[in-house]
């Protein structure tokens, strides 16, 4: 089939009119997509428009889907390599299209050799300034807001990143129906003191000040996931904290003795099966510490925090936790909602929430962040 001879190349810094989604680097030479959720979106008055990819991985490849004015419309893995990538073709070139290219799977913690990076576009057609949303939403969360499991079917067991999906999500679903621009920071199996099995460096708090900080390895300190973040340039009006899952779970998990140092590391229970106080207000002090930091990274923003799509039993602490945070600074602007459950109709993949379980969790969060912003 005959190439389109008018197709011009453009690098993504030549781009004027060009909205980068998520945290990054500020580079666009090339743009690294980091967080699930990332994205580059464009608004192309064109027939035809191609993007240049370049991803590597060790263990887990990316994935990316393909939004076209505001519909999924393709979704792919992305093998290793740079080379160039049709998001449409043949399409009417008088029309405006909005055009998003969305990471689909979380950072990598455990493999250092993953990366998503893009380089350039080519187009027969104009790009035009992408409007800007009404509200800026921050998610922070773990496998369930990284959309694992939210696609594929309900005896998919692999841990592979083809069961995890950003759009299938409630993050996207709730931004979309507040109309809010969205960045998410997620990792499954952390908690905010503990990982599930109990390693305490699978905590996202002492990560949060980094642009992706917990992707380690020297390519990806070259691209910058370890720099500090610029928390003036985009301030969220709300951040939803989803965190809480994988610390009750580290209760019900062995010990975790630490290679290096050899000290373990145990979330007890108490022989009567409740959770042994001293490690249950350690878990209530580093949600305290948490909104501190957060307080103090986004001084005007309402924060949220959401739990329950796996069962709640810390929803009490949570409670405790955020109260002691309100009485101790007067901070008003902190709440607590419970999400709803998931269910044998709207479990997923990997016994995690599906793609209904999200969209339940998204209709009640949608309602509840409205009434934020009003």
């Amino acid at each position: 089939m005959k190439a389109n001879e008018k197709l011009q190349v453009s690098a993504l810094s030549d781009i004027d009119n060009l909205k980068v989604h998520g945290r990054t680097t500020g580079s666009l030479s090339p743009l690294t997509l980091f967080w699930t959720g990332s994205a580059v979106e464009f608004n192309v008055k064109g027939s035809e428009l191609w993007v240049e990819v370049e991803s590597d991985y060790d263990l887990y490849e990316p994935w990316v889907s393909i939004l076209i004015n505001g519909v999924p419309v393709s979704r792919q893995m992305l093998t290793a390599g740079r080379y160039w990538i049709c998001v449409f073709r043949g399409m009417n070139e008088n029309e405006g299209k909005n055009v998003r290219i969305i990471k689909d799977v979380q950072a990598m913690s455990g493999d250092p050799g993953c990366s998503l990076q893009v380089h350039a576009v080519k187009s027969d057609g104009a790009f035009l300034p992408v409007q800007e949303k009404s509200y800026k939403i921050e998610y922070i969360g773990d496998s369930i807001t990284s959309g694992e499991g939210a696609i594929g079917a309900k005896a998919e067991e692999d841990w592979i990143p083809m069961w995890f999906s950003a759009i299938h999500n409630y993050t996207f679903m709730t931004a979309e129906a507040v109309n809010a621009e969205y960045r998410v920071i997620s990792q499954s199996g952390w908690g905010v003191l503990t990982s599930w099995d109990n390693n305490p460096n699978g905590n996202i708090p002492d990560y949060y000040e980094q642009v992706c900080g917990l992707l380690v390895g020297e390519r990806n300190e070259a691209l910058g996931a370890g720099d500090q973040h610029d928390f003036g340039s985009w301030q969220p009006d709300v951040i939803i904290v989803n965190l809480g899952s994988n610390d009750g779970g580290a209760f019900q998990s062995p010990e975790w003795k630490d290679p290096d140092t050899g000290k373990v590391h145990k979330q007890r229970m108490n022989e009567d099966g409740a959770y042994h106080g001293e490690d249950l207000a350690a878990f209530e002090k580093a949600v305290e510490q948490f909104l501190s930091k957060l307080r103090k990274n986004n001084p005007e923003a309402h924060m949220v925090w959401a739990y329950g799509m796996l069962g709640f039993p810390m929803m009490p602490a949570i409670y405790r936790a955020v109260d002691a945070y309100t009485k101790g600074t007067g901070d008003r602007k902190v709440t607590i909602i419970q999400l709803p459950d998931t269910t044998e109709e709207t479990v997923g993949a990997r016994t995690h929430p599906g793609e209904l379980s999200h969209r339940r969790t998204a209709d009640v969060l949608a309602e509840y962040v409205q009434g934020i912003l009003a």
